[in-house]
């Protein structure tokens, strides 16, 4: 497409009398809560089909079918980010359920297994390291005959990355090398398939966001690997972070956690229309942390 065909497609698209991602696909992982679930439902606001991927089936319908209940369009399709066949399932019924077209990838899928550097196992480093790394590459090369198209369309690639990516954080070389790792494929993605295609990848690294990764451990969230091993979530009361007597977080110039849709939000702006010359870059949606 040429430069000024595009110009005049983007300057259309902002009307987006029917949503600013009408009619676009999209596969959303881990949505059946936190993040996940708000990034799906701010997609089908703006007019996405979407399908809403998660390991708990229960919680996924129920995202879908509120989605649905709002007049948008949603799927459910359960299933494990650790199974190579669910990620074969999950690209062949989106493409069924799309007509044949997929347009948008937010690979948000995870969690946190952490432990300190001489006591992390090695099934604590190759679980996150495959969640967060593996199993996000073989899900977009299994869509990549989705992506690879030249139909005029837009095709996007959200990786979510976290502070602990960008800067390390004591307690997770797991987590920190996986969301490190997830940049690196977002730029390569964007210089693979963005000349001849279009594709745009960018990455999102959350800082703190009120999601149970967050939360006092002692609330006692968890998760369950797949072979019964329960993965206790949130940060030790003790290490919540600096608050002053008001209860500020010191550290963020903003003063307070983001909320989970704030950070769908973001997520949104990067797939939509407005970020159309946006590509192979690290949004951080941090509140001002880290600057």
């Amino acid at each position: 497409m040429a430069p000024s065909d595009r110009a005049g497609q983007i300057a259309a698209h902002l009307n987006y009398p029917k949503g600013m991602l009408n009619g676009q696909v999209a596969i959303v992982t881990g949505s059946g809560q936190g993040i996940g679930a708000e990034t799906a439902r701010l997609f089908a606001n703006e007019g996405a089909w979407v399908v809403v991927s998660d390991i708990d089936a229960e919680k996924g319908q129920k995202v879908a079918d509120s989605i649905n209940a709002s007049g948008g369009k949603a799927i459910s399709i359960p299933g494990d980010m650790l199974s190579d066949a669910y990620l074969n399932e999950l690209v062949k019924k989106t493409a069924e359920f799309g007509n044949g077209k997929i347009h948008i990838i937010v690979n948000n899928a995870g969690y946190t297994w952490d432990g300190v550097i001489h006591k992390t196992t090695d099934k604590q480093w190759d679980n996150i390291i495959a969640l967060h790394n593996t199993q996000p590459f073989k899900l977009i090369r299994a869509a990549a005959p989705y992506f690879r198209v030249k139909d005029g369309e837009p095709r996007n690639i959200v990786n979510i990355s976290s502070t602990s990516g960008l800067h390390g954080n004591a307690g997770q070389a797991n987590y920190a090398l996986a969301k490190a790792g997830v940049t690196g494929l977002t730029k390569t993605i964007a210089k693979e398939w963005g000349p001849s295609f279009g594709v745009r990848a960018n990455t999102v690294a959350f800082g703190h966001i009120a999601t149970r990764l967050t939360a006092a451990k002692e609330e006692g969230a968890f998760v369950t690997t797949p072979d019964g091993q329960k993965i206790a979530l949130g940060i030790p009361q003790a290490q919540r972070g600096a608050r002053n007597q008001d209860g500020a977080f010191k550290d963020i110039p903003l003063g307070r956690p983001g909320t989970a849709t704030e950070a769908a939000s973001a997520v949104l702006a990067v797939v939509s229309p407005l970020f159309s010359y946006v590509s192979g870059q690290t949004l951080s949606v941090t509140g001002g942390r880290n600057m």
